[in-house]
């Protein structure tokens, strides 16, 4: 797990907290920012993924094609 999934799980669950007190207080501002809190987790959480799929994907094979040089 990258720094970007940590980030990313930690503004999700911040969001859900701040949204789910924002609806038990009638607070609609509160319950925006955590819905847009969770959003943005979840873009950093799943740019992460992409990074950590892109990192752990296995090297491209050299070509063992021969070339001619003309």
């Amino acid at each position: 797990m990258n720094k970007h999934q940590v980030k990313g799980r930690v503004n999700e669950a911040a969001g859900k907290v701040r949204e789910v007190a924002g609806r038990a207080t009638a607070d609609r501002s509160q319950e925006a920012k955590g819905k847009a809190q969770q959003v943005k987790g979840k873009v950093q959480s799943t740019a992460g993924d992409i990074a950590n799929d892109v990192d752990n994907a296995p090297s491209p094979r050299p070509s063992t094609r021969k070339t001619s040089t003309g």
